[in-house]
C-alpha cells in the first residue's frame, strides 16, 4: 500500500526500563482506511459472483420458489411429488434429533426449493445459449423481419430484462462453432479466384481437393475435439502464435493508437489534461472491477458479446520471453507509472484507501514537470528495450533486472495500472500545416521517440505539452473495440463529467501533504546501455520507415451512403474496387453486388463460418501433429497488401454528438502488415463524415500513404456519383484518378 511506504506505523526503542513503544496513529489511520478498500472489493466480487452465477434469474428469485413451495404444501400438496420425503429420510442424524417432525419437513422442502431453483437456472441458461445461436436475423433484408426472428427477438428481451452485470452473459454465449472444412475450402477458393490465372487457380483447387480428402478430415476431428470443451477454438492459439510467439518489434508492427478530439482540446494545461485522463481511466477501472458497465452488444440489436479481454484492461504488462512472450495481469494496482525527460516516476493514486482527486493528481503530475533531476545513467532511452527485438529484451530482463534495484524499479512499471508518457512536444491540428501535423500526430503516437514510451504495458497514455492526449495499445491482449469502449469513456468523461475551470486546471481541493511521486532508481551497467542502443537503433529505423496519413472525409457520411441502400462499411470497402470502372451501369450492378457480397460475408464470419481463422488453427493442429500440408503453408504465407480495419465510435453514447459536433474522435490507426502493402483503419463518425488513417513504408517505392489517401477520397466520390444521380464528379478529377486506381489494383 502507499501509506506503508511513505509512513511508518511505529517505532520502539529499547531502554533501562523496557521497550518504549510510539505509534504514528495517522500512519495506522491510513493503513486502516486501504484495508477497508481492500475488503469492499473482495466482498463487491463475491457479490458479484453470486449474481452472475444465478444469471438470467436473481438471488431473490430463490426466495420466490421457496415460498411457492412452502405455501403448496400448507394447501395438503406436494409439489415434489415424493422428493421431499426422500430428501427427509436422508437428513444426517443429529436433523432428526433436533429438529422435530415439521421442522424436517421445513428443511427438506428448503432443500428440494433450492435445488429446483438451480435447476431452473440451468434451464433458463440453456435456453438463452439456444436462443443466442439463433443466426438467421444476420441475412435478413432490413425492414423484412421473418415472423421466426420476431418471436426470437422477444425471447431474447424477455430473457435479458433483467439488469446485466458485464460478464454476466459469459457463461450464457454460445461456443464458437468450427465450420465444415467442405465449406471453408469453397469460400477460400471463390475469394482468390478473381487473383488468380486460369492454371494457378486449377493448381490450387486441386491441392484444396487432396487436402481436404486427406489430411484435412484428420486435423477437422481434431479441432472438434477442442471445440467440445474450449468455449473458443481459436482465440487462446491466435494470441499466442500470431501476437505473443512474434520475435520482431511490436511497435509499429503490432501495437496500434487512438487520438484525442479532433478539434477540440479540453485544456491546455499538461497536467490538468493528465490530472482528468488518469481520473477517468481509474473511474473505468472501478466499473470495470464491479462490473458496472453494460455488457457490449452486436450494434442495433440485444445481442450481447463477449467481455472477456476487459478482464486483461488494467494492471497488465506483456512481458519478453526467448520463444514466446507472457501476458502478466495483476487482480490491483494502486498506482500509475509516469515518464517524463528521460526519468521514470511511481506516482500512488490512492490515499487512506480513496482515490485522489483531479486536482491533486494534476498537483502530483506539476510536481514531476517542476522536476528538474536530471536521468540515471542508462535510464533516458531504457524504453527502447520494449520497442526493439523481443530476444535480447528477454536476455536483458533475466540477466540484470531479475533481482535488486532494477527489479523493483521494473515491478513498479509492470505492476502499474497504465503507463503514462509526458511528452514535451505539442501535437495536433493546428498551426499553418493542419495535415502534415495529424500526420506527425499519427507517427507520434505509433511510436514516438522510440524510447520514451513503454510498449509492452497494455496501454500506455500520452498527454503531450499543449494539453493534447492519446494512447498507444498492445494488441495481444484485446482487439480495437476493446480499447476504443475505454478511450471514448475516458475522453467523454474527461470532457462532459469532470470538466475544468475557467483557467484550464482540475476542480477539487489539493491536500499538500500529499507524499512526492517516489522516483525510480536504476543500475544500468554497461551491457544493458549497449543493448538499449542496439534496439533503439532498430527501433528508429523501423519508425523512420512508417508513412502515415490522417484525413477527415467531409464529402458525405454513412446518412448518404443509406440513402443509397447499402451498407457504409460495404461501400466504403468496395468502393476501392470498383473505382477504376468507367462503364456506369457495369459499375453500378457490379457495385451492388460486391456490396451484398461483402456484407454476406462479414455476417458468415460473425456466425463462426469466417475463413482465416480455421484454416489458422488446421495448421497449428498440423504442426503439433508434426505433418505438413503444401495447401496450408501456401494458404497462410499469402501476403495481406491491404490491411483494413473499422474502429467503432459512440459505443457508449456518453454525449450527444450532434449538438457537440465539435468533439468528433479522429479514431485511431495501425501500422502496415506488409512491406509493400497498406494499414487503412476507417472510422465512421455521425452521419457526416468518415475519417481515415492510412499507413505505409517509405522503403516502398509502390506505395504513399497521401497518394492512396487521396485515391480513397476520389474513389468514395466516383461511386457516390455513380450511385446518385444528382452527384456528377468532374471529368478532370476522373482523368486525374483513374491511373492511380489502375496501378493500386
Amino acid at each position: 500500500m502507499a501509506e506503508a511506504h511513505q509512513a511508518v506505523a511505529f517505532q520502539f526503542t529499547i531502554t533501562p526500563e523496557g521497550i518504549d513503544l510510539q505509534l504514528s496513529y495517522q500512519a495506522l489511520n491510513q493503513i486502516y482506511l486501504s484495508g477497508v478498500r481492500s475488503w469492499k472489493k473482495r466482498v463487491s466480487r463475491i457479490r458479484n459472483r453470486v449474481i452472475k452465477g444465478v444469471f438470467p434469474a436473481s438471488p431473490s428469485s430463490w426466495l420466490f420458489v421457496a415460498i411457492g413451495i412452502l405455501a403448496t404444501m400448507y394447501m395438503q400438496s406436494d409439489p415434489s411429488m415424493g422428493l421431499i420425503a426422500k430428501i427427509q429420510q436422508h437428513l444426517p442424524l443429529s436433523l432428526h434429533v433436533s429438529l422435530s417432525a415439521q421442522g424436517q419437513t421445513m428443511v427438506s422442502a428448503l432443500v428440494f426449493s433450492t435445488l429446483l431453483w438451480l435447476s431452473l437456472i440451468l434451464a433458463l441458461r440453456f435456453c438463452l445459449k439456444l436462443l443466442l445461436s439463433y443466426h438467421q436475423w444476420m441475412f435478413e433484408q432490413h425492414g423484412r423481419i421473418s415472423n421466426t426472428t420476431k418471436v426470437w427477438v422477444t425471447l431474447v428481451r424477455l430473457f435479458s430484462s433483467r439488469k446485466p452485470l458485464l460478464y454476466s452473459y459469459q457463461t450464457s454465449l454460445p461456443h464458437l462453432p468450427v465450420p465444415p472444412i467442405k465449406d471453408t475450402l469453397s469460400r477460400y477458393l471463390e475469394s482468390v479466384r478473381p487473383l488468380l490465372t486460369d492454371p494457378e487457380f486449377k493448381r490450387m483447387t486441386d491441392l484444396a481437393n487432396h487436402f481436404e480428402s486427406n489430411l484435412g478430415n484428420r486435423l477437422q476431428r481434431y479441432l472438434k475435439l477442442k471445440a467440445l470443451w474450449a468455449t473458443n477454438y481459436v482465440s487462446d492459439w491466435w494470441e499466442e502464435y500470431i501476437y505473443l510467439r512474434s520475435r520482431s518489434p511490436i511497435m509499429v508492427n503490432s501495437n496500434y493508437y487512438g487520438m484525442d478530439f479532433l478539434y477540440v482540446t479540453p485544456t491546455p494545461v499538461q497536467a490538468a489534461r493528465a490530472g482528468n485522463t488518469i481520473t477517468a481511466l481509474l473511474l473505468y477501472r472501478r466499473k470495470v472491477n464491479r462490473e458496472e458497465l453494460k455488457p457490449s452488444r452486436v450494434p442495433g440489436t440485444v445481442i450481447p458479446l463477449c467481455a472477456a479481454q476487459c478482464e486483461r484492461m488494467f494492471n497488465t504488462t506483456r512481458t519478453p520471453g526467448t520463444e514466446t512472450d507472457v501476458l502478466q495481469h495483476w487482480q490491483d494496482s494502486e498506482f500509475v507509472a509516469v515518464y517524463h525527460k528521460g526519468r521514470f516516476f511511481r506516482l500512488w493514486v490512492y490515499r487512506a484507501g480513496r482515490l485522489l482527486s483531479p486536482r491533486e493528481l494534476e498537483y502530483q503530475i506539476q510536481r514531476i514537470l517542476d522536476d528538474t533531476s536530471p536521468p540515471l545513467p542508462g535510464e533516458e532511452r531504457l524504453g527502447a528495450l520494449t520497442a526493439g527485438d523481443r530476444i535480447p529484451w528477454a536476455q536483458m530482463r533475466k540477466q540484470y533486472f531479475s533481482s535488486g534495484v532494477n527489479r523493483r524499479s521494473l515491478d513498479a512499471i509492470e505492476r502499474a495500472a497504465f503507463f503514462i508518457t509526458l511528452d514535451d512536444e505539442e501535437q495536433g491540428m493546428r498551426g499553418d500545416d493542419p495535415a502534415g501535423n495529424l500526420d506527425r500526430y499519427a507517427k507520434s503516437l505509433l511510436h514516438g521517440k522510440c524510447y520514451d514510451r513503454w510498449f509492452d504495458k497494455s496501454f500506455s497514455i500520452v498527454i503531450y505539452k499543449n494539453g493534447k492526449s492519446g494512447l498507444n495499445a498492445e494488441h495481444s491482449w484485446a482487439d480495437a473495440p476493446t480499447v476504443a469502449h475505454l478511450w471514448e469513456y475516458t475522453l467523454a468523461t474527461d470532457a462532459f463529467h469532470l470538466g475544468y475551470t475557467e483557467d484550464g486546471h482540475c476542480k477539487g481541493e489539493v491536500d499538500r501533504s500529499l507524499p512526492h511521486p517516489q522516483r525510480l532508481v536504476w543500475d544500468i551497467p554497461s551491457e544493458v546501455q549497449a543493448q538499449v542502443c542496439t534496439s533503439l537503433a532498430v527501433a528508429q529505423a523501423l519508425a523512420d520507415d512508417v508513412d502515415c496519413h490522417v484525413f477527415p472525409f467531409r464529402e458525405f457520411g454513412k446518412g448518404r451512403i443509406k440513402k443509397c441502400r447499402i451498407s457504409p462499411d460495404a461501400f466504403i470497402q468496395i468502393s476501392l474496387q470498383l473505382a477504376y470502372y468507367r462503364g456506369e451501369e457495369q459499375c453500378r450492378r457490379l457495385f451492388r453486388v460486391a456490396s451484398e457480397k461483402h456484407q454476406n460475408l462479414y455476417r458468415m464470419a460473425m456466425t463462426g463460418a469466417g475463413i482465416d481463422r480455421h484454416l489458422f488453427c488446421l495448421y497449428v493442429v498440423s504442426k503439433y501433429l508434426g505433418v505438413e500440408s503444401p495447401f496450408l503453408k501456401e494458404v497462410l504465407s499469402e501476403p495481406w497488401r491491404l490491411s483494413t480495419s473499422q474502429t467503432p465510435v459512440q459505443q457508449m453514447e456518453l454525449f450527444d454528438l450532434k449538438n457537440n459536433p465539435d468533439y468528433i474522435s479522429l479514431g485511431g490507426g495501425f501500422g502496415p502488415v506488409a512491406d509493400d502493402g497498406y494499414g487503412v483503419s476507417y472510422i465512421i463518425v455521425g452521419e457526416d463524415m468518415i475519417n481515415f488513417h492510412v499507413s505505409s513504408k517509405h522503403s516502398c517505392s509502390e506505395t504513399d500513404s497521401h497518394r492512396f489517401g487521396v485515391q480513397i477520397s476520389n474513389a468514395l466520390q466516383d461511386i457516390m456519383a455513380l450511385l446518385s444521380p444528382d452527384t456528377k464528379t468532374s471529368s478532370s478529377h476522373k482523368a486525374a484518378a483513374q491511373p492511380q486506381s489502375k496501378k493500386l489494383l
